[in-house]
């Protein structure tokens, strides 16, 4: 071989070698090409493995929602009042020595709670008595006392006539020309030439916006007493009794502007277009609370836009508290308005996440439900304002500290599309909104006072469906404004909207104020409702 090696020239030598470095140099590219190919590889095993934990949890929300409970309620492994088990003991090779024992211990018996009794009935219902006498003859027997058995009785909603009559005078003259005729003024009523009366129409309003008892079904009711009205007639009534309270209406508008803390948000409305033949438009309730007054704003739209809320948040100044859709932000970011986000959106991230990652997601939840025990401390104890900041500032501030500290900390150890990564990204993205309820007192640490208010239009969409123009949707928001007033004061609506059907004629532009749910209780107590 070394002969064979010799013989060989020094090109040939020379090709030799540059074609085993040739070979060398290709063995090592088809080495990195696959070691690339498997890095690629373990690259795609990732994603699909992230991709799978997603939909494996948007499975289970989904499972969730369909058949779990609702109630976003949360309560943690590690309760104040309750100590931890010592489940993982370590085995220990010690032999045990039984020991018998007499151990003897007093049992507490929790007694039953007495039954509190029957509850009063209110004093200002009217009572019915009906004596019931023995069957027996009682002639020549005295009489005792007597046994009173009380019943809560209903009759059915009443239709009657008022028949208004007004005589009329005039002075015994002989010149007729000149004798003066007298008759009584005839009171004011909301529908001037019709049928309908200011209790009629009001309960007719109650029940649709209050009860969700669409006219359809109310017309079902009137059947059975024999009275037949038209829907076409009752719609009239509520477009007139529209045009009387838009006053009232644009005056509450006006007064919620200028209040310097609101909380905002939107719910859906479909409304039949005559543009889009066979399709419902899906519109949009814009709802404004001030809370401190008491007052509350439906605004009908036809969009979601950032332009939707223009005409209510042009000019506003002052505290802002929404939820976190993107439209508040233009309005969040003006001179003049603080932005409070809502702590109950951000906990439902995590509610969310628990399925995906529930050490972290608990941990969370955990220190979002002592910053509620906070409030409910305070609101139980009914601290002012000022105490109430002092409390937040020296109790809730320390807890934002420890929250914020473990939402860096696992930032970027969550995968961004993962729901514990959106619940950590969406709360440090508001972390500055949401601690801004610590300003003032006067601040809620979130936006379910608002959110409460639109409930209730959920139930009327489900029984009317939709409304059946834009002008409609835009009455009917006048109403839910009304009545949604009217319920956070706790004021009767049924009263409230009859005696100022009755009485807003009295009343000038000026003093429109007097007729606001949380006014007019102050003049009629008995407005109030429990």
């Amino acid at each position: 071989m070394q002969k064979a090696l010799v013989n060989i020239s020094k090109n040939e030598l020379i090709l030799m070698i540059n074609s085993n470095e040739i070979i060398i140099a290709k063995n090592e590219n088809a080495l990195t090409e696959k070691e690339n190919t498997l890095a690629e590889k373990e690259e795609q095993i990732k994603e699909y493995k992230s991709e799978l934990e997603l939909l494996k949890y948007q499975l289970a929300d989904l499972k969730r929602q369909l058949f779990g409970v609702k109630r976003e309620r949360f309560i943690s492994n590690q309760s104040d009042n309750q100590l931890i088990l010592p489940f993982d003991i370590p085995e220990t090779k010690e032999e045990v020595q039984i020991i018998e024992e007499k151990i003897e211990y007093t049992r507490k018996k929790k007694k039953r709670a007495e039954h509190p009794g029957r509850a009063s009935f209110p004093s200002h219902l009217p009572v019915k008595e009906i004596i019931i006498e023995p069957k027996e003859n009682t002639e020549g027997m005295k009489c005792i006392g007597n046994e009173v058995t009380e019943k809560l009785e209903y009759t059915p909603s009443e239709f009657y006539i008022k028949r208004i009559i007004r005589p009329k005078y005039v002075e015994d003259n002989q010149d007729k020309t000149k004798s003066k005729v007298l008759i009584g003024s005839l009171p004011e009523f909301a529908i001037y030439k019709g049928i309908a009366g200011n209790s009629l129409v009001t309960q007719l309003l109650v029940q649709k916006f209050v009860d969700h008892l669409p006219y359809y079904r109310q017309q079902q009711i009137f059947k059975r007493e024999n009275i037949k009205i038209d829907k076409s007639t009752i719609n009239n009534w509520q477009i007139k009794i529209s045009e009387l309270l838009s006053p009232l209406y644009q005056k509450m508008m006006m007064y919620v502007k200028r209040q310097g803390y609101l909380q905002v948000d939107e719910t859906t409305i479909k409304v039949l277009d005559k543009q889009k033949i066979g399709k419902t438009h899906l519109g949009y309730y814009w709802v404004y609370y001030a809370v401190l007054q008491k007052v509350l704003i439906f605004n009908y739209q036809k969009g979601r836009g950032e332009k939707a809320p223009e005409s209510m948040l042009g000019d506003f100044k002052g505290y802002l508290q929404t939820d976190g859709y993107a439209v508040y932000n233009k309005y969040a970011k003006k001179e003049g308005i603080t932005h409070i986000a809502c702590m109950a959106h951000a906990r439902r991230y995590f509610d969310k996440a628990l399925t995906n990652d529930k050490e972290r997601a608990a941990y969370v939840m955990l220190k979002i439900q002592n910053l509620y025990k906070i409030e409910e401390y305070a609101k139980v104890n009914k601290l002012d304002f000022e105490q109430i900041k002092e409390l937040r500032l020296k109790q809730a501030l320390p807890i934002f500290n420890e929250l914020g500290k473990f939402l860096f900390d696992n930032l970027n150890t969550t995968l961004p599309k993962s729901p514990i990564g959106k619940a950590i990204s969406y709360m440090l993205a508001r972390w500055t909104s949401l601690m801004a309820y610590m300003y003032d007192g006067a601040l809620n640490i979130d936006n379910n006072l608002v959110e409460n208010s639109i409930r209730p239009t959920a139930i009327g969409r489900k029984n009317y469906l939709f409304a059946g123009s834009h002008s409609g949707a835009e009455k009917a928001a006048m109403f839910y404004t009304f009545f949604g007033t009217c319920k956070i004061n706790n004021v009767n609506p049924y009263k409230w909207l009859l005696y100022v059907l009755d009485n807003i004629h009295e009343y000038s532009a000026e003093n429109l104020d007097d007729l606001f749910p949380a006014n007019i209780i102050k003049s009629n107590p008995e407005f109030k409702q429990l």
